[in-house]
């Protein structure tokens, strides 16, 4: 049951292909489930009901929903309606009937048989005194009436049972057999035909109670949602590489005995509506994350080792020799994958001398993307980067860490330069490079030292590239103003990072911020810098591949706002922890950025990476909100993209993580980035959200938005691609030259195992095998129906050719899910 805000649709498609797969297994094809039953996510996403129509599911049933909503519901009679899962998919392909349960998950009062409940047992025995067979049923029967006011028809659900319980399931079933029985025996069946009302918004955000919105969670614990969507990727590389692997050895694969089933399993768990969501207690956040890490690290690194040294073609079309038999025991591969490039650190690259990068791209098209390698620079040494299958030396620039890693260093050997270059990648493939640490001259050494780092500059200080133009104000620190130079758009952008207070003081007994829950004590938030003013320094140079301007907030607040040369948005690096909480004051952080867009309470955001929903502050759209907390009560989930607009101008903001995020006045967006609190929203996690990372004294966590400003009509092709290119960024294992050596490296300088690189509309989202050992291919259309009046049209890809030494003999269309032919269902008409 996995939790529907914090998800990713890619990740929720893995984790339910698992568990359909599982159940075709073991039970066969009759256990296919046809109704889903999403009963505690917190919120209910428009995308899950999509996916679940798109996998076959007839019907989805839910406990949770705002509080004011149910309210409205149970008055018109809508408990029950069709959930229009998608604006750009046909009707009713993303259609689903959708049930809202009376009691949450709970039974009704009296009814409940766990042992550990204080409800009475139904007694039959007409021998005893205490029998009270027709007080149940008479109180099952009000109960059942009295909810039935609230539906349409008189078909209802009770849900029997709840958290913790069926610990002795037999005094469960005995009694709710007998309830069947004699409450059976008292009513009388009809059937009813009626026409039902449609939904197409979603149940965000959810609220219980007055002040009590459950919209904290969508950052809570930000670096285990980082890990899950980075180990994400590594599950799509390894899905791709052992698929390519297994085409190439000639044998089939077999996903029972794939290597990549522990990682599998691990993503699939970190799905659940207490995992990603960040809502578990802390020693459960760690097991979750160290299942990851054992997925990533036996798993998929070793499976892209396995390929790279054993499984391409030789020179000529060979085969290379003994592709799957060779064993490679544990530790001996000599890849390295560096864990730790969110802090600068990776032992191999800044201890060798000389080393191969392997970058691979996993998506269908080709990209050029720039690499950053952790490295230790000095005066003394150059860095010489060469792409092996041309022999080009690459332009590189070496860039001085900033303030932010160099706090967080703790005596751990972090680098304190970080090598840039330009790598272009094939589709779906690989090209290498040839890294060198020389000696430098005394020329050299102008040239290749980090330089044209300005601290406290004298002047306003603006960074450009041939794209954008960005400003920041010398007085404040902060971002001033952004162009769009191809577009001659130009805006005042206010950035600033800001905390609400957490914390109800003296009014502890009140509901206050929690894991679930998200409070502030007031909605005007304070500044992460003391006085108000931000510390600012710059890197530019003469042509270089990169810009970046560092700004220090406070001692647990920095930033590093980047322009990459040819590239066409804005990077913004933030650093942020560990966040203090001496005051005995719970702190909520948020990047704002203020403009002058007449957004008019309008905003828009991401379902779970895809599909984009428009809010409107303080409004509900199917029904009338009483808004009791103006800023929680406005935030919603962010998968990926958050952006305002007018007639005119649009400002996206991409993330690498879900977020939560707002816009609480006309040309403002917000995204919060990372919490830490000290009270207990008693909503299940009983213990504050207070994570105090390795050293004790607070969780430091480094992530990234991404900016764009254009035209409202050229937004979404750009927003589009650069959200595929984030979320399934290259993937950069290193090789000692002991075995990728120059004259091997004529074999394995560049690869693309595709035939036809895809359009950049369609996106290859899957490719997998089955256990069968045949391919699992998943395409998507990522442009929604109006992003954009040339690449939202469709498109015919040919499966002929998709894939390299893989040739079609049978094609057959699957559900979403890959359990079962799609031409064999048919779903209910509603």
């Amino acid at each position: 049951m996995n939790d529907e805000a914090a998800t990713h649709y890619n990740a929720i498609i893995d984790q339910m292909t698992l568990g359909l797969r599982f159940l075709n297994d073991t039970f066969g094809p009759c256990a296919r489930p046809r109704v889903a039953w999403q009963i505690d996510p917190f919120g209910h996403s428009r995308e899950q009901a999509s996916l679940f129509a798109q996998m076959g599911f007839d019907g989805l049933f839910f406990g949770r929903l705002d509080y004011q909503d149910k309210e409205t519901r149970e008055m018109k009679l809508k408990m029950e309606e069709i959930w229009r899962g998608s604006q750009s998919l046909h009707h009713p392909e993303a259609d689903l009937f959708t049930g809202l349960n009376e009691n949450g998950y709970n039974p009704p009062a009296g009814f409940c048989f766990d042992a550990y409940c204080k409800d009475d047992p139904i007694m039959d025995d007409p021998t005893l005194e205490d029998n009270n067979v027709k007080q149940k049923v008479d109180d099952f029967i009000s109960a059942a009436h009295k909810q039935a006011k609230h539906f349409r028809t008189n078909h209802i659900m009770m849900t029997m049972g709840s958290d913790f319980q069926y610990s002795n399931a037999k005094a469960w079933f005995k009694n709710l057999d007998k309830l069947m029985k004699y409450v059976n025996s008292a009513v009388r069946y009809k059937n009813c035909f009626f026409l039902w009302s449609v939904k197409s918004d979603d149940f965000f955000p959810y609220a219980d109670a007055p002040h009590q919105f459950w919209t904290g969670y969508f950052t809570s614990r930000p670096g285990l949602k980082g890990y899950v969507r980075e180990s994400n990727k590594y599950l799509q590389v390894c899905n791709q590489l052992e698929t390519v692997a297994h085409l190439r050895s000639g044998m089939k694969s077999n996903l029972r005995t794939s290597k990549s089933n522990v990682l599998r399993a691990a993503m699939g768990v970190a799905q659940h509506h207490d995992a990603v969501s960040g809502t578990s207690k802390q020693h459960v956040a760690n097991d979750y994350a160290k299942r990851l890490y054992i997925g990533n690290h036996r798993v998929a690194f070793k499976t892209f080792y396995n390929l790279v040294k054993n499984c391409l073609f030789l020179q000529g079309g060979r085969h290379c020799k003994d592709v799957i038999s060779s064993v490679i025991t544990e530790g001996s591969s000599n890849l390295t994958f560096c864990d730790y490039m969110n802090i600068t650190l990776c032992d191999f690259t800044q201890n060798s001398n000389r080393f191969t990068a392997v970058v691979y791209n996993p998506l269908a098209r080709a990209v050029s993307k720039y690499i950053r390698i952790p490295v230790d620079c000095t005066p003394s040494y150059i860095f010489v980067v060469i792409e092996l299958v041309t022999g080009a030396r690459l332009t590189t620039q070496l860039v001085p860490v900033s303030e932010a890693t160099e706090s967080v260093r703790r005596n751990r050997g972090n680098a304190n330069c970080e090598l840039v270059f330009l790598a272009k990648l094939p589709a779906l493939g690989y090209n290498s490079f040839s890294i060198e640490k020389y000696k430098s001259s005394a020329t050299n050494k102008r040239l290749f030292t980090p330089k044209g780092k300005v601290v406290n500059p004298s002047d306003d200080i603006t960074i450009s590239n041939e794209f954008y133009s960005v400003n920041f104000n010398r007085n404040s620190g902060l971002m001033d103003s952004i162009v769009n130079i191809e577009s001659g758009i130009k805006i005042p952008v206010h950035q600033d990072m800001l905390w609400y207070n957490g914390s109800m003081g003296n009014n502890a007994s009140k509901q206050q911020s929690g894991a679930y829950i998200f409070r502030p004590n007031s909605s005007t938030p304070f500044h992460c810098s003391n006085d108000g003013k931000v510390k600012l320094s710059v890197l530019t140079g003469s042509n270089p591949l990169v810009q970046e301007v560092y700004q220090k907030f406070s001692d647990w607040a920095y930033q590093v706002v980047r322009l990459y040369k040819g590239i066409k948005h804005i990077e913004v690096e933030w650093t942020v922890g560990p966040i203090p909480v001496k005051d005995q004051w719970g702190k909520e952080v948020i990047s704002r950025y203020e403009t002058n867009i007449d957004s008019n309470g309008y905003f828009y955001t991401d379902a779970n990476g895809r599909e984009v929903l428009e809010r409107k502050k303080n409004y509900r759209p199917t029904w009338k909100l009483n808004q009791t907390e103006p800023v929680a009560g406005n935030y919603y989930p962010v998968n990926s993209r958050i952006y305002i607009r007018d007639a005119h101008v649009q400002l996206t903001v991409l993330t690498d993580r879900s977020q939560g995020g707002s816009s609480l006045s006309s040309g403002a967006l917000e995204l919060m980035v990372h919490r830490r609190l000290l009270g207990e929203d008693s909503k299940g996690v009983a213990e504050p959200l207070n994570e105090t990372g390795q050293f004790g004294d607070g969780l430091i966590t480094r992530g990234k938005h991404w900016l764009l400003l254009d035209t409202v009509t050229s937004s979404a092709k750009q927003h589009r691609l650069l959200g595929e290119e984030a979320f399934m960024s290259p993937l950069v294992p290193h090789q000692a030259d002991s075995w990728f050596n120059l004259d091997l490296a004529l074999f394995f300088l560049i690869q693309s195992f595709i035939v036809n690189p895809l359009p950049p509309n369609i996106h290859l989202l899957t490719l997998a095998t089955t256990n069968s050992g045949e391919l699992l291919v998943r395409l998507e259309h990522q442009f929604a129906k109006h992003d954009d009046d040339v690449l939202s049209q469709p498109v015919t890809v040919s499966l002929k050719g998709l894939i390299k030494n893989f040739e079609v003999k049978i094609v057959d269309e699957l559900l979403l899910g890959g359990n079962a032919l799609k031409n064999t269902i048919n779903r209910l008409q509603w």
